[in-house]
């Protein structure tokens, strides 16, 4: 009893993690990033055992935290097409093909991670591909909540508005008239 207790007191918690990159790739883009949100989830994790359909005392490991998620959307500035008009009636006009806007960037932010509630069992303690997996639905969740919210439409717009921009410094705006046109999805 006595080695226990001297052993408890001198017994410490050690967390090592070591890592390195395995592999790096660069590619070029012409991503115009044109709106961004961020979010704050909350998650809950559960995991328990069952017997008959109900859970047995002391199985249940729980998490319950928060994260934002940083989300862009924009379009593929290298798709973008423009033409003047051709006609004596169009002459005057600069028609413009946006590219159908997309999800540039779905991150969470690290750095605002909160625990709210962790308990864990050691009978069914949640597996780290269960927490990947549940950090991802997160993730996806975000993206949707932000789409079903306007993201899509206000990067439209603010393309539209950016792209309007870079015509008028080379076309003087008193002179020409901008008609946008969205490319049709694939």
């Amino acid at each position: 009893v006595m080695a226990l207790i001297y052993t408890k007191k001198t017994a410490s918690t050690s967390y090592q993690t070591d890592g390195k990159v395995t592999q790096i790739g660069f590619e070029n883009i012409g991503e115009l990033a044109t709106q961004s949100v961020t979010t704050t989830s909350v998650r809950v994790e559960t995991k328990d055992r069952k017997l008959f359909n109900i859970s047995i005392p002391l199985t249940e490991s729980k998490y319950i935290y928060t994260y934002n998620t940083n989300i862009k959307a924009g379009i593929n500035f290298s798709d973008v097409t423009w033409s003047l008009g051709d006609t004596e009636d169009t002459k005057h006009n600069i028609y413009v093909t946006v590219p159908e806007v997309k999800t540039l960037s779905a991150d969470l932010d690290l750095d605002s991670f909160k625990v709210l509630h962790e308990s864990t069992s050691i009978f069914t303690p949640i597996t780290l591909t269960e927490h990947n997996d549940a950090l991802k639905q997160l993730t996806d969740e975000a993206l949707n909540d932000a789409i079903a919210n306007g993201l899509y439409d206000k990067a439209l717009e603010n393309a539209k508005t950016l792209l309007s921009s870079f015509i008028y410094q080379v076309y003087p705006s008193d002179q020409y008239d901008i008609i946008f046109s969205e490319s049709v999805k694939k």
